[in-house]
């Protein structure tokens, strides 16, 4: 008989369970949770699945389960793990701005060296300044962070892009505030939104930053169906396209033909096309660009000789890939910015790095210019394993991305040795990983017919026990349910959509699949396709090299569909392959984050399909942006959703709000995509920070830009 020592080590459920965290389940289906409010848990008995919905749609309610209370954070012994959401303040009355300015010690000696201008010459006459949120930091130091590679490029744009946005949001993503713009008005009845630009900002080599960067974006890339064949339907209100006009050197007008009130708010996230050169630049979006930089490699500003030789000396295929290749922020180390750190190192090496940029706007209410720390330092992780691994070992200094939520015992064992704090921010939406149905998949007709079927859908929502999922990987702390974004959200469309179609009922699904004529099945049990008798099976395409454990999820899925007689089987690859299936129409089921689904308007890929990049039907999101010149026309209920969505623009809030959840209605009871687990910290939401590190928020806001909102600028090493 061999005897074991006695270890002390416990299981992660039962650890979990030691440190009260189990209540986390609860606490993080309010967003506030962190700051001690309460929300009535979502109700628990499944809806009586409705018929097919007609347009306008109606989902019957599950039975309403009575409310109980819900621990706070103290209550609960959480008070550590989540706080309360905050953040620092963006100062925009000019009487309370610095009146002179400091600068990092090494852009100091370049000044008296004579090789860099006066730090107040850097900056021009508008500074963009933020009140820390707690103290006013050091200069100095490296923030080390883990990526996963090349297509691992939001890592950096979320760490050292600013954002660079147009315009942006507060801590609390809330409130629209001013950013790259200095401020902006309505004026004409929504139809003319102008931006005031900051007077002498200038890109990272010491260019100046105007109107013409961005009449340059509007002219030779936005409008120029090589670079952009496709126009985005974020410049477009009701289906008529805007326009950019040039005032002068620092105002310009977007002008719409109709009321366009909504479009601040499209300006002030990286989600969409026009979200800042950072993140957009590549993909012809961002709403401006570096002119004097990028001319060189446009056919409107070069002879077409000299094109030719620059395409050819850099390798590339054609004029289109150099120009995406020169405006990558995470590829080109050449490009001009105007974020505040830059690309020193490119992000196709193992070590992505960001030096400061000397000529960045932001600044402190003492006159510090920013950021505080001198460079961000992504190292390659060779497996999310390492990266997990190298968080609990103290290697990085704020870290959240990529960070898997059932590694959460372990880091809390470590933190004391590795030096650092772990907290835990809650997200709104309702599903932290979706698996996207491709309503308009077309390579194989079968597999599209049930795609494009509402009952088939249904019934593969019916079929996913969610609650193991949650247990499996969301160590229980997660709130199973569908996609409906947290019931304290102003567009959410009720308690009762939490339930809908996504409570685990096998017979009821088997029942559904029968109904539709699916009734033969092989010797396996599995059902058989109506065209030729083979095994039906669906191709689900599962993202690798990311903190979400898509494929393992996919495994359990598989072994629930084992009992509605469904194959699924799992195509891992790289998120970049991933894309271009996605946008080439060949995926059948699509996995991706539910991140950001909260705002159905501002993000509504994670609701609808509504562009090329979505998973959930490609060719439905072409017809809906070009007015249906190209892509395939889509089902009633989806016409009725792009109604509905491009309306709610240009109204009063009161209809925007009531059109948005006249959205999700629609969205959640014809499933368009299939939801697994949320409200909780999954996604993005295990941050590891040292703690050393300043102006560390309590929580942070979890969105598809993370940690951005905490304006990173302001981080800083204490010692």
């Amino acid at each position: 008989m061999s005897h074991k020592k006695e270890q002390r080590t416990i299981s992660r459920r039962d650890f979990v369970r030691g440190m009260g965290l189990a209540a986390l389940g609860l606490a993080s289906q309010s967003l506030l949770a962190g700051c001690g409010q309460t929300t009535p848990p979502t109700p628990t008995v499944a809806p009586t699945a409705p018929q097919p919905t007609r347009v306008p749609p109606t989902a019957v309610p599950p039975t309403p389960v009575p409310p109980t209370p819900v621990p706070t954070p103290t209550e609960a012994g959480l008070s550590g793990l989540i706080g309360k959401l905050e953040g620092p303040e963006i100062i925009t009355d000019p009487t309370n701005f610095p009146k002179a300015f400091n600068e990092a010690p090494q852009l100091a000696q370049l000044v008296a060296a004579g090789k860099l201008p006066k730090v107040a010459d850097r900056i021009g006459s508008d500074p963009l300044v933020i009140k820390p949120l707690r103290e006013i930091g050091n200069y100095g130091g490296t923030w080390r962070r883990g990526f996963t590679g090349t297509s691992d490029k939001h890592n950096g744009y979320r760490a050292g892009s600013g954002l660079d946005t147009l315009l942006f949001r507060d801590y609390s993503c809330q409130t629209v505030v001013p950013n790259i713009a200095k401020d902006y008005e309505i004026q004409d009845d929504g139809r003319v939104i102008v931006l005031h630009l900051r007077r002498g900002m200038k890109w990272s080599d010491g260019q100046p930053f105007t109107a013409d960067d961005i009449v340059f974006w509007y002219e030779d890339m936005y409008s120029n169906r090589d670079l952009v064949p496709t126009p985005f339907v974020e410049m477009s209100i009701n289906g008529k396209a805007g326009k950019v006009e040039k005032v002068d050197d620092y105002t310009v007008r977007f002008v719409f033909p109709e009321s366009y009130a909504l479009f601040p708010e499209v300006l002030a996230t990286n989600q969409n096309v026009l979200g800042g050169h950072a993140a957009q630049g590549l993909s012809g979006g961002g709403g401006f660009a570096p002119a004097h930089y990028l001319k060189q490699f446009h056919p409107s500003h070069v002879s077409a000789d000299e094109l030719t030789k620059k395409v050819q000396e850099a390798k590339f295929d054609n004029w289109v890939a150099l120009f995406k290749f020169k405006n990558d922020w995470a590829l080109n180390p050449e490009l001009p910015v105007v974020t505040p750190w830059k690309t020193v190192s490119p992000a196709n090496t193992s070590t992505w790095t960001l030096e400061r940029n000397p000529y960045s706007i932001w600044v402190d209410t003492a006159g510090n210019q920013l950021p505080y720390i001198d460079e961000i330092v992504l190292t390659l992780g060779e497996s999310l394993e390492i990266i997990n691994l190298r968080a609990a070992a103290g290697e990085y200094d704020f870290q959240s991305r990529h960070l898997d939520l059932s590694k959460l015992p372990v880091l809390l064992e470590n933190q004391e040795k590795g030096e650092y704090r772990v907290h835990l921010d809650t997200g709104a939406f309702g599903s932290d990983m979706l698996m996207q149905i491709n309503q308009s998949y077309a390579e194989d007709p079968e597999i599209g017919k049930w795609l494009a079927t509402t009952d088939f859908r249904r019934a593969l929502s019916l079929g996913m026990d969610r609650d193991q999922l949650n247990e499996a990987f969301w160590l229980g702390l997660g709130t199973p349910g569908s996609n409906c974004p947290d019931v304290n959200t102003k567009y959410s469309p009720g308690a009762e959509y939490r339930q809908l179609w996504s409570t685990y009922d096998p017979n009821k699904a088997n029942q559904m699949l029968d109904g539709l004529g699916l009734t033969k099945k092989d010797d396996q049990g599995y059902r058989l396709r109506t065209d030729n008798g083979a095994r039906l099976q669906i191709i689900v395409t599962s993202i690798s090299g990311t903190y979400f454990p898509f494929t393992k999820v996919c495994e359990m899925v598989k072994e629930h569909w084992k009992k509605i007689g469904i194959y699924l089987d799992i195509d891992e690859v790289d998120r970049g392959l991933a894309g271009t299936r996605v946008a080439a129409n060949q995926t059948q089921l699509y996995t991706r984050p539910g991140d950001n689904a909260d705002d159905v308007l501002i993000n509504p890929e994670t609701t609808f399909p509504n562009s090329t990049r979505s998973g959930g039907g490609c060719l439905y999101a072409q017809w809906f942006q070009t007015n249906g010149q190209k892509g395939k026309e889509p089902p009633e209920h989806l016409k009725e959703v792009y109604r509905m969505f491009r309306l709610a623009f240009s109204v009063p809030e009161a209809e925007r709000v009531r059109l948005a959840k006249e959205i999700w209605k629609v969205a959640l009871d014809q499933v368009y995509y299939l939801s697994t687990v949320g409200l909780s910290s999954f996604s993005g939401g295990v941050r590891v920070v040292k703690k050393d590190i300043g102006n560390d928020p309590e929580r942070l806001f979890v969105a598809g830009f993370t940690p951005a909102p905490a304006r990173t600028v302001t981080f800083f090493w204490k010692k």
